[in-house]
């Protein structure tokens, strides 16, 4: 996570998750680790199955400069769209940048699981979905050893 702001991560619904799965298997290679979720988590309690597209070095992150890794829930509501995460240092503060910029807060910083950080997502002017990422202190001082 050298470079801030970057897109990080991207996220797939699905309404039958396993045929999601079959289908990237399948067709481009894809592996997933599955991920027992709290009731309390942004899935619901739902697994969560991480997208592994390229391959990982020892701390778990992409290999290859400018690869993302992603993951694959069900879908929790109609329409939720395909999500890309954008590494931010603060979601509160990138959140009242993004409202001051004529943005609109779609889901509010909501922890991920404990450990894991907090997302966020907003809807950009021209109605588009993105999400926010924000890593534990911790975990920002380790990805910035990098």
């Amino acid at each position: 996570m050298d470079q801030p702001n970057a897109i990080v991560h991207f996220e797939i619904p699905a309404d039958d998750v396993n045929r999601a799965m079959d289908f990237y298997q399948k067709t481009f290679g894809w592996k997933f680790n599955k991920f027992d979720m709290p009731t309390d988590s942004s899935t619901g309690g739902d697994p969560y199955y991480g997208v592994i597209t390229t391959e990982l070095d020892e701390k778990g992150m992409a290999k290859t400069p400018g690869a993302i890794n992603g993951g694959l829930m069900k879908r929790k509501q109609p329409g939720q769209p395909f999500m890309n995460y954008i590494n931010v240092d603060s979601i509160d503060e990138s959140l009242e940048t993004i409202k001051a910029n004529g943005g609109t807060i779609y889901m509010p910083k909501t922890e991920i699981a404990p450990g894991m950080g907090w997302i966020a997502c907003f809807i950009d002017p021209e109605k588009n979905m993105m999400g926010l990422h924000e890593m534990p202190a911790g975990m920002k001082a380790q990805s910035n050893s990098n």
